[in-house]
C-alpha cells in the first residue's frame, strides 16, 4: 500500500490540506478561502475566528484524504507567524486570536521603545520593531483585557492551537516562537527581560517542540471527522516561512526569496550575528527549522503592491484568470525603465527603506502614462528593493550569493524573474515545487513519522526540476537605473518623518 503525508497549511488567504508522496510529489490539494473578520463590528479590530478556521481545516483534510489512495502516516500543521491567543486548560480561548493585519497594536510600537530601545530589542530578539508581532498583542491584552491573561493557562501560536485540536497536546514550536519578539534569539530561550514588559514569565508558554518532534497522536474523534487513520502522529512544524526556506532545497550559496504578499529574502547561516549595521539596514533574524541554523532576512511588501496595481489599474478586466497574463504581456512591451515611471514599493514600514521611513511612491507620471508602465515600474522597484536586501546581506555577513532561489506565488511570474536576474546580475532559479512550505513541512514529517532517519535522508528522497533565468544584456542598463533609484528614498524621507507611529 502506498503511504502519504498530510500537511495542513493555514495561510492568511486560504486554508489548504495537501497530501504528499514519498518523493515529495503533490498528490492532491483541497483548499478554501481564509480571512480575518472584524471583532464585534469594529472594522479595524481584526481577529481570526478559530472555530471557523477549525471547521474549514476539518473540511479540507477530509476532502483531500478521500481523494488520495493509500494510507496517511502523519499530519502536521504550518501557519503564519506572530498570531496566537491565551488558552485555558481545556483548549478554549480566553480571547480571540488578534490578526497580524489588525491595527490596534500600532500605538504600542512607540510606547514599547519608551521602556526598551529598539536597538536593545533587536539585540535580544533579532527583531526590528514590527507592529504585528506577538509581544505587542500581549501588551495590548495586558492593558485592555487583563482577565484574558489571568484566566489562561498558557499562550499558543496558531500552529499550536490547531495541533492541539488534532491531538489534545499543548505545544509551541521554536520557529513560531521566534516570531513573537520575546525569544532570546541567541540562546533559543524566552527572554525574562522582554516578558516582564507584559508582566509574564516563561511558565505562560507550553513546552517548546522542535520541528519533526511528535506532539501527540490523532484523537479518535478527529480521525472519524477527517477519515484519517486513528493514532497517527501529529508532527511539529510551525511558521510557514522557515519551512518554505527548507522546501526550496536551496544550496548554501543562494539567497532564498519567498515571494508572496510579502517577500522574504533570507539566508540559512550557522551564526546569529548582532551588529549596529544589521539593525540599521533593517535585517531581522529568526530561528531556522534545522538545529544550529538561523535565518537573517529582510521582510518586504511585494505581491501586496502588485495586487494593489491590479486592483486599482486593471479592475475593468473581469476574467480574473486572465488578469495577470494580460498585465505581464503588456508590461513585456514596455522598455526597461518603464518610460520614466519609478515606483518605490515601501507600502509597509519594513525592508531596506524602513530605516528612512519612506512610504510608497510613484514618480515620473505624465498624462500619457499607461497602466502597463506603472505595472512594470512596480516590478522593477520590487527588484531594486530586493537588490538592496542582497547588498545588506553582503555587507553584514560577507555573503556573496551565487544565485537567487525563488519560491512562492511570485516565482510564477516569468517577467518578474527575468527582471530580478537583470537587476541583480545573478541567476534566478525556480523549481517545480509549487508548494515549498508544504514540502519543507513534509521533510520533517518524514523524520517524525520514522519514514527516514534524519532530515538529510529525507532531502535525498525528493525529486525536483529547476529552471534558471540568466542575466541578459540589460544588466548594465538596470545598474544605472538602480543607482538613481537608490538615491530617491534619501531625498523623500524627510517629507514623511514623524507622520506615523513608526518613527523610532
Amino acid at each position: 500500500m502506498n503511504i502519504y503525508f498530510v500537511v495542513l497549511d493555514c495561510g492568511a488567504t486560504s486554508i489548504r490540506a495537501v497530501t504528499i508522496g514519498e518523493k515529495g510529489e503533490i498528490l492532491h490539494i483541497s483548499s478554501c478561502p481564509n480571512a480575518p473578520r472584524p471583532q464585534e463590528g469594529i472594522r479595524e479590530n481584526l481577529i481570526w475566528d478559530v472555530d471557523e478556521v477549525w471547521d474549514k481545516s476539518i473540511r479540507v483534510v477530509r476532502d483531500v484524504v478521500s481523494k488520495t489512495p493509500g494510507k496517511a502516516v502523519s499530519l502536521t500543521v504550518t501557519a503564519f507567524g506572530a498570531d496566537g491567543a491565551p488558552v485555558k486548560k481545556d483548549g478554549s480561548l480566553t480571547y480571540p486570536v488578534i490578526s497580524w493585519q489588525c491595527s490596534r497594536t500600532v500605538p504600542w510600537t512607540n510606547r514599547l521603545i519608551g521602556s526598551l530601545s529598539a536597538r536593545e530589542i533587536f539585540r535580544i530578539t533579532g527583531y526590528q520593531i514590527i507592529p504585528f508581532n506577538t509581544l505587542f498583542k500581549l501588551l495590548w491584552l495586558r492593558e485592555n483585557a487583563p482577565r484574558s491573561l489571568e484566566q489562561a493557562d498558557c499562550f499558543m501560536m496558531m500552529p499550536g492551537i490547531l495541533s492541539h485540536r488534532f491531538c489534545g497536546e499543548f505545544s509551541i514550536d521554536w520557529t513560531s516562537a521566534s516570531t513573537t519578539m520575546m525569544l532570546d534569539i541567541q540562546n533559543k530561550t524566552w527572554s525574562k527581560r522582554i516578558l516582564s514588559l507584559a508582566e509574564l514569565d516563561s511558565s505562560f508558554f507550553p513546552r517548546m517542540v522542535r520541528p519533526g518532534e511528535v506532539i501527540g497522536t490523532l484523537l479518535d474523534k478527529v480521525a472519524g471527522e477527517t477519515g484519517l487513520p486513528g493514532k497517527i502522529p501529529v508532527i511539529s512544524t510551525g511558521h510557514d516561512t522557515q519551512f518554505a526556506l527548507m522546501g526550496s532545497l536551496a544550496s548554501p550559496d543562494e539567497v532564498i526569496l519567498n515571494s508572496g504578499t510579502w517577500e522574504i529574502a533570507a539566508l540559512r547561516v550557522s551564526e546569529c550575528r548582532d551588529s549596529d549595521r544589521a539593525f540599521e539596514l533593517g535585517i531581522l533574524t529568526e530561528i531556522d527549522s534545522e538545529e544550529g541554523l538561523w535565518n537573517p532576512q529582510m521582510l518586504m511588501i511585494a505581491g501586496g503592491v502588485v495586487e494593489w496595481v491590479r486592483r486599482n489599474f486593471f479592475c475593468d478586466i473581469k476574467d480574473h484568470g486572465e488578469i495577470y497574463r494580460m498585465m505581464i504581456e503588456g508590461a513585456q512591451q514596455v522598455p526597461p525603465g518603464s518610460r520614466g515611471v519609478v515606483a518605490i514599493p515601501s507600502f509597509m514600514p519594513s525592508g531596506p527603506n524602513k530605516p528612512q521611513h519612506t512610504q510608497g511612491t510613484l514618480l515620473g507620471l505624465e498624462l500619457t502614462t499607461e497602466r502597463v508602465e506603472i505595472f512594470r515600474a512596480v516590478l522593477e522597484g520590487l527588484c531594486y528593493q530586493l537588490k538592496q536586501a542582497v547588498l545588506a546581506f553582503r555587507e553584514v555577513f560577507s555573503f556573496v550569493p551565487q544565485g537567487i532561489r525563488v519560491v512562492g506565488g511570485g516565482a510564477k511570474n516569468t517577467l518578474w524573474n527575468q527582471i530580478r536576474a537583470d537587476v541583480l546580475n545573478l541567476p534566478v532559479l525556480t523549481t517545480s515545487v509549487e508548494e515549498a512550505t508544504v514540502l519543507g513541512a513534509t521533510l520533517f514529517s518524514m523524520v517524525g513519522s520514522g519514514f527516514t532517519q534524519n532530515i538529510d535522508q529525507a532531502r535525498e528522497m525528493i525529486v525536483i526540476d529547476t529552471r534558471t533565468f540568466e542575466p541578459s544584456n540589460l544588466t548594465p542598463v538596470y545598474q544605472g537605473f538602480f543607482e538613481e533609484y537608490a538615491k530617491i528614498p534619501f531625498f523623500l524621507a524627510p517629507h514623511y518623518r514623524n507622520r506615523g507611529e513608526f518613527s523610532v
